[in-house]
């Protein structure tokens, strides 16, 4: 792992574990076995460390997707196997999830330039606006189907982290889930 990479990961862990304000660029460092002057060469601030990490995620997370939007396959398929692996990658990287919750509730999203937020979610908007416009989904602003559909993901994700479920349960339950959020979305 480059120097770099070591610095976002152990950002990630201190991140989450203690929060921005918590999380002293030294102890980043110090966990990623770097020297300050390293960390600071790669990222000028703490804020711009904070908002790296949020991109790359950001980009993982819809490279993860990408496959499936872009692939072939009727939309509906597409928009349940885009939620169904929406879950099962926050399950599966629970501390980059939740580090992309963190990041949007707070002042560091400010920061991050429209333009940049609008081409995190472009392929996704696109997608939806299709969806839209062969009136399989309704009628609504794209960015709110985007929003009403990542809030499900999340707290699908809270409702099958706070308890103790088996293989065939969870998958039951992202499946029920999956329906819930179909019956509200689709066209009518």
């Amino acid at each position: 792992m480059d120097k770099k990479q070591q610095i976002l990961s152990a950002a990630l862990r201190l991140f989450v574990a203690n929060g921005f304000d918590g999380t002293p660029t030294a102890k980043i460092a110090i966990e990623a076995a770097v020297a300050n002057g390293t960390l600071f060469y790669h990222y000028k601030t703490k804020e711009e460390l904070i908002v790296a990490l949020y991109n790359q995620l950001k980009e993982e997370q819809a490279n993860y997707i990408l496959p499936i939007i872009t692939g072939s396959g009727f939309i509906t398929d597409k928009f349940r196997d885009i939620f169904i692996h929406s879950v099962h990658w926050a399950l599966s990287n629970p501390d980059k999830f939740y580090y992309i919750q963190q990041f949007n509730f707070s002042p560091h999203l400010a920061v991050v330039p429209k333009q940049v937020l609008k081409q995190q979610t472009i392929i996704y908007e696109n997608f939806i606006e299709e969806g839209i416009k062969r009136k399989l989904l309704k009628q609504q602003d794209p960015e709110l189907i985007i929003a009403l559909f990542n809030g499900q993901v999340y707290g699908i994700y809270h409702y099958l982290t706070s308890a103790e479920f088996t293989p065939a349960l969870r998958e039951k339950t992202i499946n029920e889930s999956y329906e819930m959020v179909w019956d509200m979305m689709k066209y009518m």
